[in-house]
């Protein structure tokens, strides 16, 4: 939360239906559901074995980053008026939406915000705060270091999130150069600013993550799968594997 102006386990994630996105339902996998299997090494051939995975959006099941594009097509404004990337800056930022997502393009600022750490304290964010707008499920604020989640604007007249199926605990998908981060909404921001991810989103993503210099100045896309929800906002495997899901189902959907 800047104060400028203001493991693998899939239990317990609140996820849409698989035959409507906008129906919102529990998606529960068991701890103990057994692994795929795979052939032995010696039954598949040295010369036939499929080369390495260069890029991880493009492991099997992944969405690729231009068809979620694709998919958002022109903007359909739901925001009343436009917000600001950062302070002193004209207001051109828009936020979209569709049957199923919403979504805008922004810069991306580091937010260090949440639980003291290494990379993430007082020292090296003068503007860090020791808390986020919403907890872990043990109570605890978030872990901006290692856990990928966006920043949403405080409601206001220009948006309020919440009346959009946005709140704490969404899963999103944050995109920028050919690269898909799946993520959860963790924090929120000023009523009038847009445009910020924690210290672990920006890496992910390949932008310098340094809380004072860090972030990229635009190209960044954010799209957050309405009426989606974790419980338990810390577990990030759940957030890629829901994540994963909900992306197959929008591009799917027309």
């Amino acid at each position: 939360m800047r104060v400028p102006s203001l493991t693998p386990a899939l239990a317990g994630v609140a996820l849409l239906a698989p035959a409507a996105l906008n129906a919102p339902a529990a998606l529960n996998a068991p701890a103990d559901a057994p692994a795929a299997l795979t052939p032995p090494a010696a039954a598949v051939p040295r010369a036939a074995a499929p080369p390495p995975e260069r890029h991880p959006a493009r492991s099997k099941g992944a969405v690729a980053a231009t068809d979620l594009l694709a998919r958002l097509g022109a903007c359909h404004q739901i925001s009343r008026g436009r917000y600001r990337t950062d302070a002193g800056r004209p207001a051109t930022v828009r936020v979209c939406g569709t049957r199923d997502a919403v979504f805008w393009k922004a810069d991306l600022d580091i937010d260090c915000d949440g639980r003291s750490t290494a990379r993430c304290n007082r020292r090296t964010d003068p503007q860090f705060a020791g808390m986020t707008a919403y907890q872990q499920s043990d109570g605890r604020h978030l872990n901006a270091e290692t856990l990928p989640y966006i920043v949403v604007p405080a409601p206001s007249r220009i948006w309020n999130p919440r009346k959009h199926g946005v709140r704490g605990g969404s899963v999103a998908a944050v995109v920028y150069r050919g690269r898909v981060q799946y993520a959860v909404v963790g924090d929120t921001g000023p009523r009038d600013l847009i445009g910020e991810a924690s210290y672990a989103t920006g890496r992910a993503l390949g932008i310098p993550a340094d809380p004072r210099d860090g972030g990229v100045p635009s190209g960044v896309t954010y799209i957050v799968f309405k009426h989606s929800r974790l419980h338990r906002i810390e577990d990030h495997m759940a957030a890629v594997a829901a994540g994963t899901r909900l992306a197959r189902l929008f591009v799917a959907s027309r």
